[in-house]
């Protein structure tokens, strides 16, 4: 069932009423029907696949609470490897298993030693597996109590909002929700509302619609000028993060109108000023995962350098395969992984040379400079993580140097344009101006989430803004029952 999706308009409003009708008692019985309810309506028989991992990872988390010494790890390991088994079955079988059997066949012929599965990912398989996985990491640590209600537990997996993409949430902070009153509050449903409503207008109007325009360039993209892939990448930055985002604040929105509060997965990451900083602001619950369950007990940044550049090149090597089984991925990993390496040696290489404080580095033009390289080397990864193969990647890439010459040419000309387009212009320009409202919007609020500012303006004024974006999403919006991008991983 997607959010954008009227049956969605249906599910949640029913959801939500019975679940304020309903006894306290009652709550998390309903919330977990209706989240298989939810999760049956894209593959009813991937619920097995969810239920075998919920009933491992319950008892893991009985067993390492209950066992001493050695005997914890083991249990712990034992979880880890059937969660990981899931995934990689499903998603990272026939991914191995081409590359192993086209290296075969390479080296000493003959027809494939590994036969291939045909079956169909599990949607959001890799966010509800870390999510499940937090839980006996967090067990084994000492830092949760092993949760008894089998029920509870489900949920905790299973809770529609953030079920098939996130956020990926920590057993400390979404358990005991499950447990606690939630009374109908009048703030908490309407700032819950206004998420979805943001949320909605950011997928459906600005995300969808740069879609029509992206999709055509990168599934052919030797059919298009430089300056048409350039344009391209620059509007995909956008759509992905308003595709994402957009879920985020639905999935976020519709757990506070029922009284739960999910962590906030984005913050305004294209205003970073370096390529770390984008991680800390872009989808948030998984940066700080990999943060915790990996890079943490590698040894962090408390390494010797050479240790530590490896530590990086791993977690962002397995975000990429995080995100997919393909090259494109890693190699977009590998790329962010460059990124952070390389932006930690210019700093201490401007410690060193005494060019670490300064005039121009307090000014707002070297912030701003700041801000447009690291949103452009963040684009230029895009350019991987999007297209179909690395063959398309690297002519896409190989093409961007291509475009100031033809633009002067064309200007020379007198012919000023971008070629074939995948839309009519006036379209194109409307893709162009709905990236402008966002960043416009962005600019607004600052550092304040969207829509907090509105909370001292008059009525009116409120009223009129949800008005306008609710016009917005009825009149502009595409409504073809587009996936979210990120219900693929």
């Amino acid at each position: 069932m997607l959010f954008n999706s009227l049956a969605y308009l249906a599910f949640f409003p029913a959801v939500t009423l019975l679940y304020f009708l309903l006894p306290h008692a009652w709550r998390p019985v309903h919330l977990l029907l209706a989240s298989c309810f939810f999760y049956a309506a894209f593959v009813p028989a991937y619920l097995l696949v969810l239920g075998f991992t919920i009933v491992v990872d319950y008892a893991a988390g009985l067993l390492i609470e209950h066992a001493r010494g050695r005997r914890r790890t083991v249990w712990l390991a034992l979880s880890i490897v059937a969660n990981v088994g899931v995934l990689a079955a499903f998603k990272y079988y026939n991914f191995f298993a081409e590359n192993l059997n086209g290296l075969l066949h390479a080296l000493m012929g003959g027809p494939p030693a590994l036969p291939l599965l045909d079956v169909l990912l599990p949607i959001g398989l890799s966010f509800h597996t870390f999510q499940a996985m937090s839980y006996t990491i967090e067990v084994y640590r000492g830092r949760q109590p092993a949760e008894r209600h089998l029920g509870i537990y489900a949920l905790y997996v299973m809770f529609f909002p953030q079920l098939v993409a996130g956020p990926i949430e920590r057993p400390g902070q979404l358990l005991p929700q499950f447990r606690e009153r939630h009374p109908f509050r009048y703030d908490d449903a309407t700032h819950g509302l206004r998420l979805i409503l943001w949320g909605m207008f950011k997928k459906v109007v600005i995300a969808d619609r740069l879609a029509l325009f992206t999709d055509p360039v990168f599934n052919d993209p030797r059919g298009y000028s430089p300056p048409v892939l350039g344009l391209a990448a620059f509007f995909f930055s956008f759509q992905i993060f308003c595709d994402f985002s957009g879920y985020s604040d639905i999935a976020v929105g519709s757990a506070r109108v029922m009284g739960f509060r999910l962590m906030q997965n984005f913050d305004r990451p294209y205003a970073a000023r370096t390529v770390a900083g984008f991680w800390t602001r872009w989808h948030v619950s998984l940066s700080f995962w990999l943060r915790d369950y990996v890079y943490i007990p590698l040894g962090g940044n408390r390494v010797p350098v050479p240790r530590w550049c490896l530590n990086i090149a791993v977690v962002f090597l397995l975000s990429g395969l995080w995100h997919g089984a393909a090259w494109t991925f890693v190699a977009w990993g590998a790329l962010h992984a460059l990124y952070v390496i390389g932006e930690a040696g210019v700093r201490t290489l401007g410690a060193r040379l005494g060019m670490a404080a300064g005039p121009a580095r307090l000014s707002g033009l070297y912030g701003a400079g700041q801000v447009v390289l690291t949103f452009s080397l963040v684009t230029f990864a895009w350019i991987f993580f999007r297209s179909r193969s690395l063959e398309d990647a690297f002519y896409i890439a190989g093409q961007l140097p291509r475009i100031p010459g033809q633009a002067g040419a064309w200007l020379a000309a007198g012919r000023p344009g971008l070629g074939a387009l995948p839309v009519t212009p006036g379209k194109g320009v409307f893709c162009l101006g709905l990236v402008v409202f966002l960043e416009a919007v962005h600019a607004w609020h600052g550092a304040q989430p969207v829509f907090a500012g509105l909370r001292t303006r008059p009525v009116y004024f409120r009223w009129a803004v949800y008005y306008a974006l609710l016009a917005a999403i009825l009149l502009a919006g595409v409504f073809d029952s587009r996936p979210f991008i990120y219900f693929q991983f």
